[in-house]
């Protein structure tokens, strides 16, 4: 089979690996979609992230669908969760799977993700999609749990203020989100034009430009100078965490879910102290599948739209390419075919 391997800083190589052979508990997928996520962008660029670094030859890609290999429901599609929590730790007994201090997650660390044709995985991390959704959405659902979970976090009620710094794919989902909970106001801020367009087709009633001088004046003008009661930071820059903050109403909520590039979040100490802001950095997900499943199945959710670039996965050099250079909004690869470029 095909595996993709980063092996040092931007350099991935195409092996040719025997198949996988599951263990106790496990299945053989045969992947069918995997996203381009910001942290495996991390990886190939830094070869690490944070104190996570590259010490042996990682294959990336942990948001993906597949199509279960072997055993009594071999070709069922399915979407995979890429955690795999002990289940035994105080953080798991309590609920909090996603801040296990033994967990495993595909495409970090020593663990192989899924940008390869084939691999095994846990029974237990395996969600049968409905016949109505495909491998898209089904790759799709990991990154709407991560917004899922954000959302829950901010306790966000109708009627509230929104603030949204960051429209890549996280951001965008959030967007709709803040729209399903009835927020009063949404407001998506982001470098690149054509995500802030499509912030406003999925629900965001105001968009300013982060290149802007007076973007933060733009934000407190559209509020009526009350603020957003809650921001959330979905682009991994420093510039983007200090504007969610300054745009925070005294009081207010400032959630981080971007990764920084140089592990290091920087922004102005006395803007959120004289305010009194609760500031909540996001780890992953926790039980959001069904939920996401759920959102998507229904209608209310739209992830595939968000889908602009698709390759297979002799291809990784142009869909890598165009991850790096924010080209579009999500780049999905095909391991087991050819997709349209």
């Amino acid at each position: 089979m095909q595996v993709l391997r980063l092996h040092n800083r931007g350099n991935l190589r195409l092996h040719t690996e025997p198949d996988p052979i599951p263990r106790d508990r496990e299945v053989t997928l045969r992947i069918t979609a995997v996203g381009l996520c910001g942290s495996d962008l991390h990886w190939y660029s830094h070869a690490g992230i944070g104190d996570a670094q590259l010490s042996t030859p990682l294959v990336l890609g942990h948001e993906f669908a597949a199509v279960i290999d072997n055993g009594s429901k071999a070709g069922k599609q399915v979407a995979v969760d890429p955690a795999i929590p002990c289940d035994h730790c105080r953080y798991c007994r309590n609920g909090h799977p996603n801040l296990c201090e033994n967990l495993v997650f595909a495409g970090h660390d020593t663990t192989d993700g899924a940008l390869c044709e084939k691999m095994t995985w846990p029974q237990k991390c395996l969600y049968p999609l409905p016949e109505t959704l495909g491998a898209i959405e089904g790759a799709m659902l990991e990154p709407l749990g991560v917004a899922i979970h954000a959302v829950e976090l901010s306790h966000l009620r109708k009627g509230m203020r929104v603030g949204i710094f960051g429209c890549g794919p996280i951001g965008l989902l959030i967007v709709q989100l803040a729209r399903l909970r009835g927020a009063r106001q949404i407001i998506a801020s982001d470098v690149l034009e054509h995500r802030l367009e499509a912030a406003q087709s999925m629900g965001a009633g105001k968009t300013v430009a982060a290149t802007s001088d007076d973007a933060s004046a733009a934000i407190w003008a559209a509020t009526n100078n009350n603020g957003v009661d809650i921001a959330f930071e979905a682009a991994g820059e420093n510039e983007a965490v200090q504007a969610a903050i300054h745009a925070v109403r005294p009081g207010g909520q400032a959630m981080l879910i971007g990764i920084p590039a140089t592990d290091e979040t920087i922004f102005k100490a006395s803007t959120a102290r004289r305010k009194g802001l609760t500031i909540k950095l996001i780890r992953r997900m926790q039980h959001t599948y069904p939920q996401a499943m759920h959102l998507v199945h229904k209608g209310f959710v739209d992830v595939k739209s968000l889908v602009t670039h698709r390759f297979g996965l002799g291809d990784f050099k142009k869909a890598f390419r165009a991850a790096l250079n924010r080209e579009g909004i999500k780049v999905i690869i095909e391991p087991n075919q050819q997709a349209p470029t």
